[in-house]
């Protein structure tokens, strides 16, 4: 546990008064996250130099950087507080505070979104004594405004329109407060907006916070913050610059950002580095401006991974010795919460390329052009990532990290007995006509779209409803999704089961898990599209005896996925006893046009209801809630809401993979867990040396039922071009692999066998075995010669086995071909290959 803060102090290190302020900041990564790599319009990045030692001393800063803290703010008091004492918030300027001499950091930058619900006071309140611990320990820093944190964040309104009386920021931000810290230079004429001057190791460093929608007087207001500061470096922190695609890995630029790079960043070239966040996940991209320069852009929030974002935050180690910044993400809330509190998704560091990695950059060769005499410090510190990591680490005692991995094709999934439909789209692109069958692989509960003219839709056509594939959730391995369009109103569309379909009526008493990939269209809107659903047991639960009457919903479905006003996922549930009444779980703030995995999760044991967005439990979920109550014979539906005996409110976007289970389940169950690849064996495979005149004429053994067996090698005699042959596992789990020709030549054969789901390879199972030559009639064969002695083996009959097909009657004439290698050096040569071949095809999948 952390203690108190240390006493304000005038000077900090060797970096003093207004040095004690370095800038810089950001995180990069997906959480949990997936699918391609980087395209758009990004610069190729310059090669890193060699890195330096741990110990190899330079002139090094750390710049530190919190991203969205909404969900602290929102839960201090009624979640984290009563749980632990503290929040996450709290303990991030804390960790801050005390180790601001040992990290050699001058300078922390908030990215916005401090609190979740503008409007609610004992958020700022929260949020305030976090930041006071910054204040009072005279650690300098930036904040800025997000879109919860005004009181109108339409994207068209700007902020010299707002009504700035009203504005909470300005009350518990603005520059009344700003001005006691050292760093703080000025802000704009609404006061919404600001800029810090830090210096570090001899140098001065600009960071310029803009709240959001910046208008084009507050651009010209940066503009001449920078003109008026012509030689400092600048980084431009700001809650929205970059978005992020599907993958929630790779970058994607955003109308406003772009906005920015039009009318400021691009012509400023002391502008070298953007931090926001925003959008839920971490990236990063390099663009070049107009004076051939390079800028990097970087987004990070963890807003939605577990706890609200479990207190990660960036450390940006500037080293101006070695020409590189190391950025890393941690999380000092993680260790300083009690062991016994700790879950698989509490981790200290996360070790992803987007959340740990090194941008090069020559600072003197970057800043010449508006300061040619930029130089690095003295060289008189060690590494302080190292030895930021090394703070965190000490003590501390985590548990197994949560581990996934991209599927290699559309079978890399997880069966789980159990399963009560599990609805795939793979293979059926195009419009989706009535008589289009959308199949359930568990079996009996097929889906199919109602004709329009029998509901009560107007407008609708059938090309309202498509599936698509090419943009689907990372890691779900069905490789399309069905989108629902122009969903407004009275027009709308939805899949339902038939009347008769098995999971209609399924018993979910003793639990269930209830999985979907979704998301919203761009066009989204919370006043058309608010409240709209996308996955329905559709009844009416005012209907459902004992159900115990509320305000909301009181003839809606008793069981309802969807989406709220505020872009929340809401869980609805009637519980198995509905004398109970209705019970819900929510999610944070989801952003449209992004895939989500959402997983509900209900738990006889304990009677919990838990839902988790991208592998990660929300921090609202339902209590005495065990099972789900139903209307007897009622389809379950895909694609709009049900209420008052009819389908309405549809949704606007698309949905990926369904899937119900009757018990309670976790991640390595999911949809977003990959197939065990690891029970592959090779039965009654030969092994040591077989006798003169053998033959082998196949290879067999049990994998995965659908994967694809792989035979790579051959004889090693001369290390000649290997053999290569596969086959299919078949559906009782038994696989075999003829040879085109038996094999009957005297020499050393070893082979590498893996199973694999496309792009997705197991590590290799060796088989290794001889066939002896034939002995001439008049020498006598030397001591051992045919009894199998020595050669390495995989599984199977054991030494001396002759294999299926093998033949000890006749001889053949000897060969000559004595192995080139010794037999171990030649079959390790042959796995490692094997083991290559596996790493290639991971790297070509991601």
């Amino acid at each position: 546990m952390t203690s108190s803060p240390p006493e304000p102090r005038s000077t900090r290190g060797r970096h003093g008064g207004r040095a004690f302020a370095r800038t810089l900041a950001a995180t990069a990564a997906g959480t949990l996250a997936l699918g391609t790599l980087i395209a758009a319009p990004a610069v190729a990045q310059a090669a890193a130099p060699a890195a330096p030692t741990d110990d190899e001393l330079g002139s090094r800063f750390t710049l530190a950087v919190l991203p969205d803290t909404q969900f602290y703010s929102r839960y201090s008091a009624d979640q984290f507080m009563p749980r632990y004492g503290s929040d996450p918030f709290a303990e991030q300027t804390q960790w801050l505070a005390q180790n601001a001499d040992a990290l050699d950091i001058p300078f922390v930058t908030h990215l916005g979104d401090i609190v979740d619900r503008v409007g609610v006071e004992r958020e700022w309140q929260a949020a305030d004594a976090a930041v006071r611990t910054l204040d009072d320990a005279a650690l300098p820093y930036s904040i800025l405004a997000g879109n919860h944190d005004v009181r109108n964040s339409t994207d068209t309104l700007y902020d010299d329109q707002y009504d700035l009386s009203r504005e909470p920021f300005l009350h518990w931000f603005g520059p009344e407060r700003a001005k006691n810290v050292s760093t703080f230079e000025g802000s704009d004429p609404t006061g919404m907006n600001q800029f810090h001057i830090f210096e570090a190791d001899g140098q001065q460093y600009m960071v310029l916070a803009l709240s959001w929608r910046a208008s084009d007087a507050t651009l010209q207001w940066a503009s001449d913050v920078m003109a008026a500061h012509p030689t400092v470096p600048v980084i431009l922190t700001s809650h929205e610059v970059l978005n992020i695609d599907a993958d929630q890995t790779t970058p994607r630029e955003t109308d406003y950002g772009l906005r920015l790079w039009d009318k400021l960043i691009k012509s400023h070239d002391q502008i070298f580095l953007t931090l926001n966040g925003h959008f839920h996940g971490a990236s990063r991209l390099d663009k070049t401006n107009d004076f051939g320069h390079t800028v990097t852009e970087v987004v990070i929030d963890y807003q939605m991974a577990y706890e609200g974002g479990d207190g990660y935050l960036g450390l940006y180690e500037f080293d101006l010795t070695h020409d590189v910044i190391n950025v890393q993400t941690a999380s000092p809330w993680v260790t300083w919460k009690p062991q016994e509190s700790l879950t698989s998704y509490d981790q200290p560091l996360l070790e992803g390329p987007q959340q740990k990695f090194s941008l090069p950059i020559d600072f003197s060769e970057r800043f010449s052009g508006f300061n040619p005499s930029f130089s690095a410090g003295p060289a008189d510190e060690a590494s302080l990532s190292q030895k930021a990591r090394d703070i965190l680490l000490d003590g501390f005692e985590g548990p197994d990290p949560v581990l996934t991995e991209l599927p290699g094709n559309e079978q890399d999934f997880v069966e789980v007995p159990g399963t009560l439909a599990h609805w795939r789209f793979n293979g059926l692109d195009g419009v989706v006509g009535t008589d289009t069958v959308i199949p359930d692989v568990a079996g009996g509960n097929d889906l199919h779209r109602p004709d329009p003219a029998t509901t009560n839709t107007t407008g609708t056509e059938l090309s309202d409803v498509t599936i698509e594939s090419g943009d689907v959730h990372g890691y779900s391995s069905d490789g399309a999704a069905v989108c629902f369009a122009d969903s407004s109103g009275s027009r709308y569309s939805y899949l339902t089961t038939d009347a008769d379909a098995p999971v209609n009526d399924a018993d979910l008493s003793k639990g269930y898990t209830i999985e979907t990939f979704v998301k919203m269209d761009p066009t989204w809107d919370s006043g058309t599209n608010g409240w709209s659903k996308f996955l329905v047991h559709t009844g009416n639960r005012s209907k459902i005896d004992g159900f115990a009457q509320t305000q909301w919903d009181w003839t809606a479905s008793p069981t309802a996925l969807g989406i709220s006003n505020l872009r929340e996922f809401q869980w609805t549930a009637v519980p198995g006893d509905p004398t109970k009444g209705d019970k819900t779980a929510w999610s944070g703030e989801i952003m449209v046009d992004a895939w989500a995995h959402v997983a509900i999760v209900g738990d006889p044991e304990d009677a919990t209801v838990t839902m988790y967005v991208d592998g990660a439990p929300v921090l609202r979920n339902a209590m005495d809630a065990a099972g789900l109550a139903a209307n007897p014979h009622m389809p379950w539906i895909l694609g709009a809401d049900w209420v008052d005996d009819a389908a309405r409110n549809g949704w606007n976007g698309c949905v990926g993979e369904t899937r119900i289970i009757d018990h309670a389940t976790g991640p390595a169950e999911w949809l977003t867990s990959r197939a065990d690849l690891t029970g592959l064996t090779v039965s009654d495979a030969p092994t040591g040396e077989l006798p003169a005149g053998s033959t082998v004429a196949e290879l067999s053994g049990t994998g995965l039922p659908g994967a694809t067996v792989r035979v790579d090698g051959g004889v090693i005699a001369g290390m000649s071009a290997l053999d290569a042959s596969e086959a299919v596992v078949a559906e009782d789990g038994t696989w075999s692999v003829p040879f085109a020709a038996p094999l009957r030549d005297a020499g050393s054969y070893q082979y590498a066998v893996t199973q694999a789901l496309g792009t997705r390879a197991s590590e290799p199972v060796a088989v290794a075995f001889a066939i002896a030559a034939a002995v001439d009639p008049g020498q006598q064969p030397s001591p051992g010669a045919g009894n199998g002695g020595g050669a390495a083996g995989g599984s199977g009959a054991g030494t001396g086995s002759t294999g299926a097909g093998s033949s000890a009657a006749g001889s053949l004439a000897a060969t000559g071909s004595e192995p080139a290698l010794p037999f171990g050096i030649a079959l390790a040569a042959l796995l490692a290959g094997g083991v290559a071949l596996v790493a290639l095809r991971r790297r070509t999948r991601a």
